[in-house]
């Protein structure tokens, strides 16, 4: 069984974990071990975090029994057009295939529509094969995007969009 939270402050440690715990699995054949840990530093350091919960951003985290095994996070972007976007989702390797990213997408649409939202996007590594994932939960691709992050690298993506 799987239970979800909304994260709070004290859960920031967690998402960073969870985070270090399932990048290296997702972006380990696509992306140097450098930008790896570049942009976990960048992204996922407790005061960016915090930042982005204090910004509106709202953080979903997975468990089974007690083990958090997965989270989301999303954000409203454009108030005026009601589009969402899913910022971040990410299961732990070993729970790949049980529906724990199904259940987590899930969650974040049913809380946007009750928003009033009407697009949901994010953005997916082109090379990454979650971009399949997200094919199935009805998202098409909106635009190829290459952004520099810093340092010399870049997220070379695809801007993926669903009707709500």
């Amino acid at each position: 069984m799987i239970y979800l939270r909304k994260a709070k402050e004290e859960d920031l440690a967690t998402i960073r974990s969870l985070a270090e715990q399932t990048w290296p699995t997702a972006y380990g054949d696509i992306i140097s071990q450098e930008q790896i840990i570049f942009m976990l530093n960048k992204m996922y350091n407790h005061g960016e975090l915090l930042e982005q919960l204090h910004d509106g951003h709202i953080f979903v985290i997975a468990s089974e029994l007690k083990e958090d095994v997965g989270f989301a996070g999303f954000s409203v972007i454009d108030s005026e057009n009601h589009v969402y976007k899913l910022h971040k989702l990410y299961v732990l390797p070993k729970m790949h295939g049980k529906g724990v990213g199904k259940i987590l997408m899930n969650e974040v649409v049913d809380q946007i529509k009750t928003q009033g939202a009407k697009f949901l996007q994010l953005n997916v590594n082109r090379a990454n094969k979650a971009k399949d994932f997200y094919e199935k939960a009805g998202f098409k691709i909106k635009e190829t995007v290459d952004l520099d992050i810093g340092n010399g690298f870049f997220m070379n993506d695809y801007v993926m969009e669903k009707e709500i």
